[in-house]
């Protein structure tokens, strides 16, 4: 009988005690019907102050920490990932666990890196106020401007990756916050990966306050756009 395909999910968080047990809950729920494959969830916690380390302990999961903020906590994980793909999503169950078919399903079929898109045809999200929609639209514009790429949406964290291109890909990433997402794709794109939008369907954070800043964390993507363009890797 051949082996199980590994997928490994990489989740970030920070104080998300409310969320994190109904989020491995619905991973679980995936899996459990799909039998040709197997799983880990590794937690990367940015030192939480409430019960989410230990919640995410008691139901079997990875941890690792690591302090410095998204994109640092990002990398962590997926470094230690070992599975043959590898999906990156986070804690507040905005990402729908059922949309993991379509994400893994995407790198099984010969893709690099699929991505999952709140503004293409079935995608959509119920948790973005109108003036990072705006900000959005404004970076997936300038990305695509610059690189020629056909980009739909850049910061939205929902993804997987193909190990064998994360070799290539992670030592260039640099990004230690909110930027990744952005810096990920402008990466994919520099070194000509076969990339694919997912239609994705946001939901509201469940419980908690987002960590995103918009003005400081804005600022963060425009200064990740900018290097890029001075960036030869």
């Amino acid at each position: 009988m051949p082996q199980k395909q590994l997928v490994s999910i990489v989740i970030p968080t920070l104080n998300e005690e409310k969320n994190l047990g109904r989020v491995i809950k619905e991973i679980r729920k995936f899996f459990e019907s799909r039998r040709d494959l197997r799983y880990e969830i590794i937690v990367v916690d940015g030192h939480s102050t409430d019960r989410t380390v230990e919640i995410a302990r008691r139901l079997g999961c990875k941890v690792l920490f690591d302090e410095l903020g998204k994109g640092s906590a990002l990398r962590k994980g997926m470094k230690a990932a070992r599975g043959s793909i590898v999906v990156t999503m986070d804690a507040d169950l905005s990402h729908r666990a059922i949309e993991l078919g379509m994400l893994i399903e995407a790198i099984k079929a010969g893709y690099d890196v699929a991505m999952g898109s709140r503004f293409i045809q079935g995608g959509g999200t119920e948790d973005m106020p109108w003036y990072r929609k705006l900000g959005n639209k404004f970076f997936v514009w300038l990305v695509n401007l610059i690189w020629g790429t056909k980009y739909s949406d850049l910061c939205y964290g929902y993804r997987s990756f193909n190990r064998r291109v994360l070799k290539a890909l992670l030592p260039k990433l640099t990004c230690n916050g909110f930027g990744i997402e952005t810096e990920i794709s402008i990466k994919a794109a520099k070194l000509r990966l076969k990339t694919l939008e997912i239609p994705s369907f946001e939901k509201s954070r469940y419980s908690g306050k987002g960590k995103l800043k918009t003005l400081k964390d804005g600022w963060s993507i425009l200064c990740c756009i900018i290097k890029e363009v001075f960036s030869e890797r």
